[in-house]
């Protein structure tokens, strides 16, 4: 019965398809026979190139507006020193003329000829108080951007090969075309499952058919999944960091073999792990099925 679907599947797969062109003078019209699976190809290859395309606008849009605003910040330091010098210079001449043994004395040495460094010493103070404001947003800015940094997964969970990819897929146990919502990767059992961002697990048991199972929210979003774990080596509440050993992959629950199920989860729906798996080094290299 499996071999009829085989088949089956290849002949509607090969079915031609005609394209008729009519043009709107007298040429003549022309048809072309493609077979469907032809035409399924070059919507799958246009979908691919249009994804990468729109990936890679996106990534340097988000890279320019990080360098514009810390370019901002650079030029806001640099005023906040060369206030900071002034009020220093204000300071030394103020010290300086307090240094005097009498009034007369003080009076005498006033500099009528550049009177704005003691005059304005209250409007640089405020500028100063300014600058330091300033300089606290900045910080609290590249925290949070560094927050982010490390909520977000990153790398591969364990060493291996991707067996299953994100997307529709024909389930491996019973047939049935389902939708994957992870990425399968291959390793020999007992190898180590590493937590791919900083975080807490919210989850470390056992889940049906997933099996073994570890769940770490990451903050701002994200949260992964780590499923058919031989063991799971960390306990709800507990705080882990980026690299941090979580598990060991097995084969536990409703698995054909030793993997991890690895999911990535962004604003409570899940995503394509690939390109947050792909944001590693570009040196890397892995071998996919």
């Amino acid at each position: 019965m499996f071999k009829d679907k085989i088949k089956a599947f290849i002949k509607k797969a090969f079915t031609p398809i005609t394209i008729v062109f009519i043009p709107y003078s007298n040429v003549k019209s022309r048809s072309i026979h493609i077979p469907s699976i032809g035409i399924l190809t070059i919507i799958a290859i246009w979908a691919a190139f249009s994804y990468i395309a729109l990936s890679s606008a996106v990534g340097r849009v988000e890279y320019q507006r990080m360098k514009s605003k810390l370019n901002y910040y650079a030029e806001q330091f640099t005023e906040l020193n060369n206030t900071i010098g002034t009020l220093k210079q204000a300071e030394s001449d103020l010290l300086t003329l307090l240094s005097k043994g009498s009034k007369e004395a003080v009076l005498m040495s006033v500099d009528t000829s550049d009177r704005g460094s003691l005059e304005d010493i209250e409007a640089i103070r405020k500028e100063a108080m300014e600058r330091v404001k300033s300089v606290e947003e900045i910080k609290e800015y590249l925290r949070l951007q560094r927050d982010i940094f490390m909520a977000t997964p990153r790398g591969w969970p364990v060493d291996g090969r991707v067996t299953s990819h994100y997307g529709r897929r024909e389930h491996p146990t019973d047939g049935f075309i389902d939708f994957h919502a992870a990425v399968d990767i291959a390793s020999p059992p007992g190898s180590q499952i590493k937590a791919t961002a900083d975080g807490i697990a919210s989850y470390s048991g056992r889940s049906g058919g997933n099996g073994n199972v570890v769940v770490i929210e990451h903050g701002h979003g994200f949260s992964t999944l780590y499923a058919h774990n031989k063991e799971n080596l960390v306990k709800v509440g507990q705080q882990v960091k980026r690299g941090d050993v979580i598990a060991k992959l097995g084969s536990t629950g409703n698995s054909t073999g030793p993997h991890v199920h690895y999911e990535v989860w962004k604003n409570g729906r899940h995503v394509n792990p690939m390109p947050y798996i792909s944001a590693r080094d570009e040196s890397s290299e892995r071998k996919e099925k």
